[in-house]
């Protein structure tokens, strides 16, 4: 079944920020049932079963309104989801619904029709069409449901009980006997409470799903190489091969000589890690590389016929017309399009402003701590105002673009790269553009939880998180920025909003475990197991 996540951003108006605060704050008091520390939320639970992780958060800052955000990670489509909301808590977020502007865009009339004195109007309609889509998303645990990581969960509870209770204090009939007896004991044991112990484990991930996650990347890095490839591309016909590869070497030093100039980073704004750019090339370069050949492949076929189409030649007679082309355009690529880019794009960075102590609201941050670190999860969410800029508009949204397609085909183990404390993240344009709002459901605490994303997926966090406003300088849109640790910290605390309302499906779990979980009763479906496999399997009991 595939997983969603959504997140509906509604204005609020100024006036009515604190009634809605307080309508948050006794709905979660209504599902949590008074007991902050554990949040059982029974009754929600069983009301919305297709629910991960969802929150209701209230954002102010001195720049914008406030800005109410409903986020929700959930199985299946959305349509089912909003239903489930509606009969759950209906009529409390029609009330928060007051409290928010009416859109002046063509969702005015629906707004008006849903929170006008009396309506029985279904609330869902109105927050399905204001929902934004993210730009850039992690599902950890892919592919496994909510019901599924719960009945996984109550099997490996059931295993710990049957360890300590097994043959009634005589001797346990799992001590002293090979792996494999005590698969097949165990099996026979839990098999009657978990009848689907009998039944084939669902596929996670689907191959056909996997290729064409690779396959939209492919298409990505085809759309990028041919863009970059564009001047040489225009200028190919027109230009004899070496009178363009004298234009282009030109081209290539003007722009290399102040580029060598002022690519080091400005005073107190370097990280020192060695190697960095060096090995964020290597990562890179087997990609671009693959991305390379697969556009030639398509290109120059095209270019071919295209050059056919114009002159009326046999397509036979331009292959090698065609083949010029293409590696006139890489040249051009190589040599002015990417270079040219990384000085204009250093040049604004060089000029940027970093908010270096950024002010932190000691009220708001002491009710953030309050009820941070209650369970082994916790949650956070974040919105930040985006650098203005043509080059920065385009960067940032291809950058997402190409970072969410790379997870997808990348992230298939249920962990984020070497991160394995995430459970679903996304970023998403919000108002109109002009924000970047980012969520996130994780394990352990906030710093460590940072100081994870600093240390191992610095890279792909200032990539994502660099375009906002006041963020830690970077380099070449990679370079220093969250590596910036102090900083980066104080600037995201800076840009963060209460939980009021965050519930969990599986409180109790972290990422890691879920995976361990799973793995157990992938085992126990098998009604036997090699003796190695039996091996590997029991070291996860």
């Amino acid at each position: 079944m595939p997983q969603t996540i959504l997140s509906t951003t509604l204005e609020v108006k100024p006036g009515s920020a604190e009634v809605l605060a307080g309508l948050i704050d006794a709905l979660h008091a209504k599902a949590d049932g008074g007991n902050a520390g554990h949040r059982r939320f029974g009754w929600f639970m069983a009301a919305v079963p297709s629910v991960h992780f969802l929150s209701l958060s209230l954002f102010r800052a001195a720049d914008y309104d406030p800005v109410f955000v409903i986020e929700a990670n959930l199985d299946g489509a959305a349509g089912i989801f909003w239903g489930q909301l509606e009969s759950a808590i209906g009529a409390e977020l029609r009330a928060m619904l007051r409290c928010c502007k009416r859109p002046l865009d063509g969702d005015g009339p629906l707004y008006d029709a849903v929170t006008e004195e009396g309506s029985r109007r279904m609330v869902a309609a109105y927050l399905e069409v204001r929902a934004a889509r993210p730009s850039v998303f992690h599902q950890g645990n892919r592919g496994l449901t909510r019901d599924r990581i719960l009945a996984e969960r109550d099997l490996f509870l059931a295993i710990r009980a049957e360890f300590l209770t097994a043959n009634e204090g005589r001797e346990s009939p799992y001590r002293g006997v090979t792996p494999a007896i005590v698969h097949a004991t165990l099996r026979a044991a839990m098999r009657p409470a978990f009848p689907w112990l009998d039944t084939p484990a669902p596929i996670r991930i689907g191959r056909i799903e996997h290729l064409a996650d690779w396959a939209k990347f492919a298409g990505f890095l085809i759309a990028v190489v041919f863009v970059v490839s564009l001047p040489g591309l225009i200028l190919a016909p027109v230009m004899p091969t070496g009178r363009l590869l004298i234009l282009l070497a030109l081209a290539a030093i003007v722009i290399a000589l102040p580029l060598r100039r002022i690519h080091p980073p400005l005073p107190g704004t370097g990280v020192s890690r060695p190697w960095a750019l060096v090995k964020a090339a290597a990562r890179a370069l087997p990609l671009l590389l693959a991305g390379i050949a697969i556009y030639a492949l398509v290109a120059v076929p095209l270019a071919t016929i295209g050059h056919a189409a114009l002159t009326g030649r046999p397509v036979g007679t331009l292959w090698a017309t065609g083949a010029r082309m293409v590696a006139l355009g890489l040249a051009s690529a190589l040599a002015v399009t990417l270079p040219g880019l990384l000085l204009w794009l250093r040049v604004l960075e060089r000029r940027d402003s970093a908010q270096d102590a950024p002010p932190v609201d000691e009220a708001e941050m002491r009710q953030m701590v309050q009820r941070e670190d209650w369970i082994p999860q916790n949650h956070m969410g974040s919105i930040v105002l985006l650098k203005p800029g043509l080059l920065r508009t385009i960067i940032v949204h291809a950058g997402h673009l190409g970072l969410h397609l790379l997870l997808r085909a990348k992230a298939t183990d249920g962990y984020l790269g070497s991160m394995r404390t995430v459970h679903f993240a996304h970023w998403a344009f919000v108002n109109n553009g002009g924000r970047l709002m980012f969520f996130s459901n994780f394990d352990q605490s906030w710093e460590s939880y940072l100081d994870d994303f600093i240390e191992k997926a610095h890279v792909g966090l200032t990539l994502a998180w660099g375009c906002g406003t006041g963020f830690p300088a970077t380099r070449f849109l990679i370079l220093d920025g969250a590596s910036h640790g102090s900083r980066f910290k104080a600037w995201a605390r800076h840009s963060m909003a209460v939980s009021r309302f965050w519930y969990s499906a599986y409180p109790d779990l972290t990422v890691d475990q879920i995976e361990r979980n799973n793995r157990i009763a992938d085992g126990l479906r098998k009604p036997a197991l090699t003796a190695k496999e039996a091996a590997e399997w029991i070291d996860l009991l």
